[in-house]
């Protein structure tokens, strides 16, 4: 037995003959952030999805020391797992409120009666949802709706919850409170895998990182010792540019 809630080992995984990802291994523990960064089109996306059961791939991926390659997309969201997809996907036609019920879905399932009361903790980490609760999803701003989504996912009290490009498309002032936000989450135990073009935002945030490039881990490590790798730097922070 580990003390990895997550655990990737050898992930090999494609679309029709593309293969797109090589033997991945990848672990996670409990309460961490894992960040996993890489260039456009490195399959970032799709090895969130693999994890989720969205695409089929080979391999093994284990979930508190069970293997759960076998399972379906549902089973592995009851079991605890999140992702928060880049398309965001809220119901633009219901009101925040709404979106948030239909995130309590999984604990509903479960059984938890007190499921709503998740609503208030919900809200207290995302004030700005809280104001707007009647208001239509889909006329928040883009910042909103990321919140949004996050705050949804939270909503089942997942385990392990997976970000795809959590701020593609936002402003700089309200990366920062995403950023802010991922940091508050880590504090409740959950364990975070984010997948993000920002590398200094999610190097600055991370314990683990990996760089995915070409399909393959090239580079795994703290994140404090990859936000100080040359390689690093030069590709993906921008050369010459030390914040201290």
């Amino acid at each position: 037995m580990t003390n990895s809630i997550l655990e990737i080992r050898r992930l090999s995984a494609g679309y029709g003959k593309a293969q797109v990802l090589y033997d991945l291994s990848l672990k996670a523990d409990k309460g961490e952030v894992i960040t996993v960064i890489g260039p456009n089109g490195a399959g970032k996306s799709t090895l969130l999805n693999c994890v989720m059961g969205i695409i089929p791939s080979s391999g093994d991926i284990f979930y508190k020391d069970a293997n759960i390659n076998r399972l379906s997309l549902e089973e592995r969201v009851l079991m605890g797992i999140a992702l928060v997809p880049e398309t965001r996907e809220l119901f633009g036609s219901m009101s925040v409120e709404d979106n948030l019920e239909l995130g309590g879905f999984r604990q509903m399932r479960l059984g938890n009666r007190q499921w709503r009361h998740v609503m208030g903790d919900v809200y207290r980490l995302f004030p700005k949802l809280k104001e707007r609760r009647k208001q239509l999803a889909g006329t928040l701003s883009g910042g909103e709706r990321q919140m949004l989504a996050i705050a949804r996912s939270l909503m089942s009290q997942p385990e392990v919850l997976m970000l795809d490009e959590p701020s593609i498309g936002l402003a700089p002032l309200i990366v920062k409170e995403i950023f802010s936000i991922i940091q508050t989450l880590r504090e409740t135990g959950v364990t975070i895998i984010l997948v993000e073009q920002n590398a200094r935002a999610a190097l600055a945030v991370a314990d683990k990182g990996y760089v995915l490039e070409m399909g393959e881990f090239s580079l795994k490590g703290p994140a404090t010792d990859l936000a100080q790798d040359s390689r690093v730097i030069e590709t993906y922070l921008g050369a010459a540019k030390s914040h201290h």
